[in-house]
């Protein structure tokens, strides 16, 4: 498979390198980004959006992040992104081998998901990306454990990585060198 839009190689302008060094200070940066930077005004944006979902505003915890983001990935068969998240983010937060294989193919049922509020996550996320909506019976389990401010960024995060995965797929980018591949996870994690 072929990068429809190639991301870009060093050396950079000195604007683009300074927008990558915003989007990712202290290390080279992705493809997605040095993709997106093709379109500067954009790659700005998303920037801006990029460091309040994964920097510390977000109302809810890094883990209950990347419970929707690997889920949204996965529901979207964005192996790229998955992939980044799974390499960079999983083991910070705490999920383990079994959770990251069920976010990839298993469901809420998977015995890897002791928490309600980690099967809520998956259970929006499945809705989302199902519907495009939430039902009033799901919607009142959901308020029973996150508040307005959390459920508003639970919507958008899912939202955007939703955004993200297809920006990821049809652009063709290259898995990242050491990112796991989600073809490569068992379909369903622990099944109970």
């Amino acid at each position: 498979m072929t990068a429809r839009i190639t991301p870009l190689e060093p050396p950079y302008e000195p604007e683009t390198a300074a927008l990558l060094h915003r989007m990712m200070p202290g290390s080279e940066p992705i493809g997605l980004f040095r993709a997106l930077v093709r379109n500067v005004p954009l790659a700005e944006a998303m920037q801006e959006w990029g460091s309040y979902v994964l920097g510390r505003g977000l109302s809810v915890g890094r883990r209950e992040r990347e419970i929707v983001i690997l889920r949204t990935c996965a529901r979207r068969g964005c192996a790229y992104e998955w992939g980044v998240h799974v390499a960079h983010f999983a083991d910070r937060v705490g999920l383990d081998e079994g959770q990251v294989a069920s976010l990839a193919g298993g469901g809420v049922d998977d015995v890897c998901w002791t928490g309600e509020r980690d099967r809520l996550l998956i259970e929006l996320v499945d809705s989302l990306c199902d519907t495009a909506d939430v039902d009033d019976a799901l919607w009142a389990r959901l308020t029973g454990h996150f508040g307005d401010e959390q459920l508003l960024d639970l919507l958008v995060l899912c939202g955007w990585y939703h955004a993200v995965s297809f920006v990821a797929r049809a652009s063709r980018l290259e898995p990242e060198p050491g990112a796991p591949a989600l073809a490569d996870r068992p379909s369903g994690g622990s099944q109970g």
